[in-house]
């Protein structure tokens, strides 16, 4: 199941505040980011995607996540795999 609060080009940030990523769209039961978020090295140009368990609440245009920042993105998933 979705979330129907969630949109295209909201910003996703961690319970901390830092940005983690801009939403492409949501997939089924993951947030998927869009690939200017992707990071660098071999996970340029991926998309990646947050599992929707992760969001805390979804505030105006922003959707924040449970997780801090830095943990958020060692939980991400790089096309349907988990990201290293």
């Amino acid at each position: 199941m979705s979330d129907p609060r969630i949109k295209e080009h909201m910003e996703v940030i961690g319970a901390d505040g830092v940005h983690v990523g801009t939403v492409d769209r949501v997939e089924g039961r993951r947030i998927k980011l869009t690939k200017a978020d992707s990071g660098m090295g071999s996970h340029k140009g991926h998309h990646h995607f947050i599992d929707l368990g992760l969001v805390a609440d979804v505030e105006g245009n922003k959707v924040r996540l449970s997780a801090n920042a830095a943990v958020a993105v060692t939980l991400e998933e790089e096309g349907g795999r988990k990201a290293v």
